[in-house]
Order: structure tokens, then sequence, then C-alpha cells
């Protein structure tokens, strides 16, 4: 079933978070201070919503690091009932979209609640300022549509954000497989 965005208000600020990378280490949101603007984006390996964009999302997020981006993914999902999540699976996801840039596991599930992540793929875009400017669909691709996958919506934010500029709303809200809780972890 399709879960959207919880479209967080924006102006919220970034949660912080230190999280392990699947290649090691630890990254934090102190990390990504000098960037111009941040994404943070919630995925999954196993999610066919993101398996319809991933190669689209490793990209745009490659075209715009040299402009001022820096993003980070997280997989927040429960690695014990949904084991293709799990960091081997997100190392190869990573190889196979070319994504360049760090990826998490938030195995207590606490920066997913902190950011109101709802779903895979769930994009959280913040200015210099680490405010939220956008939350949102990454672009009209779902698995069963022939839409083109071109992040236009993201690209779209990104560009505002880069020049300084509010994103106006409304903002679509993504639309992708629920986050998969611990059993009594979901949030209220």
């Amino acid at each position: 079933m399709a879960i959207a965005s919880f479209m967080v208000p924006l102006g919220t600020p970034a949660p912080d978070f230190a999280l392990p990378s699947i290649e090691g280490g630890t990254v934090s949101l102190a990390d990504f201070a000098g960037g111009s603007a941040l994404l943070v984006v919630f995925l999954s390996n196993h999610c066919l919503y993101v398996r319809r964009i991933e190669d689209g999302i490793g990209a745009v997020t490659a075209e715009y690091r040299d402009k001022g981006l820096a993003a980070v993914a997280i997989c927040s999902n429960d690695v014990d009932r949904y084991p293709d999540d799990g960091a081997d699976h997100l190392r190869e996801q990573s190889k196979r979209a070319g994504f360049t840039f760090p990826y998490l596991v938030d195995e207590s599930q606490d920066v997913a609640k902190a950011y109101r992540a709802a779903c895979t793929p769930d994009f959280f875009l913040y200015n210099a300022d680490r405010r939220l400017a956008y939350r949102g669909e990454f672009d009209a691709a779902r698995p069963k549509n022939d839409a083109p996958v071109d992040g236009a919506s993201l690209r779209a934010a990104i560009d505002r954000v880069l020049a300084g500029e509010a994103v106006p709303e409304p903002h679509t809200p993504s639309l992708g497989c629920g986050i998969k809780w611990k059993p009594g972890n979901e949030p209220v």
C-alpha cells in the first residue's frame, strides 16, 4: 500500500543525527555544514517506488553536487523483517544506482521519527540555514506509469534553494512504501 509524505512544515530545522554509514564510520548532520543546500532522503532497497527512480536520484544528486548540493540517504526499515534493506544490499543498491553520497542506517528508527519520514522515498531539502525548504516528490514517475524519471519536481526545488529563493507551495507529497517500523515503534 502506498503511503504519502507527512508534509512537515516548511522552515522546520533539520534534526540532528549521527548514524553508521554502509561504508563504515559515522556520518552526522554537522558533516554537511558547508553545503548551500542539503537533501536528506529516506530510501530502501526493496521498495518498487525507490527502484523506479533510484538511477534518477543518483544522476540528479551527482549533477548538483558541484553546484552546492550535499546529499545523504537514510534507511530506517526494520531489517529483521525486511532483510533486503540490510547494509550489504544497500551497498549493492548504491553501486547499482550510482549514488555518490553517504548511505546511512537508522537501526533505532529515531532519526526517521525526528524527520517525520513516512515512506521510501521521502525527500527533505534544506536551505543553507538547514531549514526545510521543500518536502515532496522526486518527479511524477511511479512503478505503474510511464512518466519520465527526470527529477523535475526536486530539480525545480533545488534550483530555487541554490538561488536563495523559497520553493512555492503546493508541494506534491512523495509517495512510496511505508517505512517498515519495528513492532511497537510506529510513530504516533
